[in-house]
């Protein structure tokens, strides 16, 4: 009889992967790109992270947030990369842009579309970290400031000053790089 339990609680807890993975795969990889600016090194991050979260499954109901748990993971996760040793180069050719393009406009208003969205992007992927994430967290990700807070550890106050000098840098960028005719 205990071979059968055990064999629920694996099939319970494979189950439960296959859902947070679906649920939160894409936005989590999206959130390591903002990091490492490496599509492949954003993914095995993701791998990593959802490797802890199938170890701890056990002690999932004892976290508060599993929202902010997972994406804190993530985000340490990534800064460890970047610390590494073996992290020595970062790549600008993949783009954030290319995973918000909508199917349905023409294909003119499409291009113009992406172009302007490949030009924010790049914008945003050259904030420092800690303007990056927060922007990315709150329009990317549409946490609120509380969800942040959860997320980074940090209080109101920061976040609200981040997000706005974040948005002031990001304007000053675009407004430079568009007149000079430059791009990030």
């Amino acid at each position: 009889m205990r071979k059968v339990k055990d064999e629920e609680y694996f099939e319970d807890r494979d189950a439960w992967l296959e859902t947070i993975m679906d649920e939160y795969g894409e936005r989590l990889t999206k959130l390591a790109y903002n990091y490492v600016k490496e599509w492949k090194q954003a993914e095995d991050i993701v791998q990593d992270v959802f490797i802890t979260c199938y170890k701890h499954h056990e002690k999932i109901d004892e976290i508060q947030s599993f929202k902010a748990w997972i994406y804190r993971l993530v985000i340490n996760q990534s800064k460890d990369v970047l610390k590494s040793s073996s992290f020595k180069k970062v790549v600008m050719n993949s783009s954030l842009f290319s995973l918000f393009i909508s199917r349905d406009l023409l294909p003119e208003m499409s291009l113009l579309k992406r172009s302007e969205e490949e030009f924010l992007s790049k914008c945003v992927l050259s904030l420092p970290v800690k303007y990056r994430e927060v922007i990315t967290l709150y329009y990317y990700e549409e946490c609120s400031i509380e969800e942040i807070k959860g997320i980074l550890g940090l209080n109101h106050n920061t976040i609200k000053t981040r997000l706005n000098r974040g948005r002031t840098k990001l304007k000053d960028m675009m407004e430079r790089w568009g007149n000079d005719g430059e791009q990030a």
